[in-house]
This record gives structure tokens, C-alpha cells and sequence, in this order.
């Protein structure tokens, strides 16, 4: 699905002017209050939208990976309300705002990609708060192993580990506990 939808926002962006951007780990893409001026399309990398707690913590809001859009909300907002930055190198193709618009109006097949795009997008976010809903390492392994099909190489365990928001070493006691069993 994700492939998927890779293919139809190339599509939906094709041939509107861009500016490719690389942003080293750790790189600020935006700061919370900055006017909106591009849509950045994540093409190579991990950039988080992260907003800061009162007490200091840091809540992550979006995880945007190759084929995704990075703070797709920001599109009908004049300021960002979050910080972007690289978590690990990144490349992003940068729009500006107002021409992907012009492009959503005008184009009513346009439109449907978005709109579809948005719909798999919250799909996504509420799969992830049932899956941090459950109470056991096991129980949110289970349900992200449903949901993704298998788990992934060994050197991807950490990135599993964040998404399910457990410690890494939980994580891979219960890997261990399951291939034992």
C-alpha cells in the first residue's frame, strides 16, 4: 500500500517545480511558528515532526519516511505548529505551497490522491494509538507484526522498538522468548 501511494503522490507532484533539499541527522527542516511557504515529499531518509512538552519532553507526531509527505496538515495552515528535523540523512523535493494547491483545486483526479493520501495517513494513526494502547511488549509486537506482515532484518529492530515505544532490549527479549518457544 505504501508503494502504492509512493507512485500516486510522484504523480500528483509531477511537473509542478521543485527544489530538492538534503538535511544532514539531526538537521532542522522547520521551527513550530515559521510560515509555510513549501511541501516537502520525503524521498530519501527519516524526518520527525516533534512538538515540546511544557515539562521539556519531547512528542514525536510523525515518523516521514521515503514516500511520504512531512506534516501533510500543514498545507491548510499559514505557520507550522511543531519543529522538523532529520533523524537521519535526509533528502526531501520541496513544492511550493501554493502552486500544490493551485494543483488540488484545479485538478479534480489531483484532489482524489490527497484525499486518499490523508485517508490511508489517519488509517495510519490510529493503527499506531491502538497498538500503544496494549499492554505488553508481546501483545504490540503481535499487533505491528499483523499489521506489517513480518518483522524486519535484525539491524531494524531499534526502529521497531520507537514505533512501538519500548526499549530496544524489551524488544529483543521477547524475539528471543519467541524463537525459543
Amino acid at each position: 500500500m505504501i508503494a502504492i501511494m509512493s507512485e500516486e503522490l510522484g504523480s500528483l507532484l509531477q511537473g509542478l517545480q521543485a527544489r530538492e533539499f538534503e538535511f544532514a541527522p539531526g538537521a532542522s527542516v522547520f521551527h513550530l511558528g515559521d510560515p509555510i511557504r513549501l511541501v516537502h515529499f520525503v524521498r530519501r531518509g527519516t524526518i520527525h515532526l516533534v512538538r515540546h512538552q511544557d515539562d521539556g519532553a519531547a512528542l514525536t507526531l510523525q515518523r516521514a519516511k521515503a514516500g511520504s509527505i512531512l506534516a501533510e496538515a500543514s498545507v491548510y495552515s499559514e505557520s507550522y505548529h511543531c519543529d522538523a528535523r532529520a533523524e537521519t540523512a535526509a533528502a526531501t523535493w520541496a513544492i511550493a505551497r501554493k502552486d500544490f494547491r493551485r494543483r488540488l483545486e484545479t485538478k479534480p483526479e489531483a484532489s482524489q490522491t490527497w484525499v486518499l493520501y490523508l485517508a490511508h495517513e489517519v488509517q495510519r494513526a490510529r493503527l499506531h494509538t491502538e497498538i500503544l494502547s496494549l499492554k505488553t511488549v508481546g501483545a504490540r509486537l503481535s499487533a505491528w507484526i499483523f499489521w506489517n506482515g513480518a518483522l524486519p532484518e535484525k539491524g531494524q529492530w531499534r526502529r521497531i522498538a520507537d514505533e512501538i515505544s519500548v526499549t530496544p532490549e524489551a524488544l529483543y527479549r521477547e524475539i528471543s522468548r519467541r524463537r525459543i518457544l
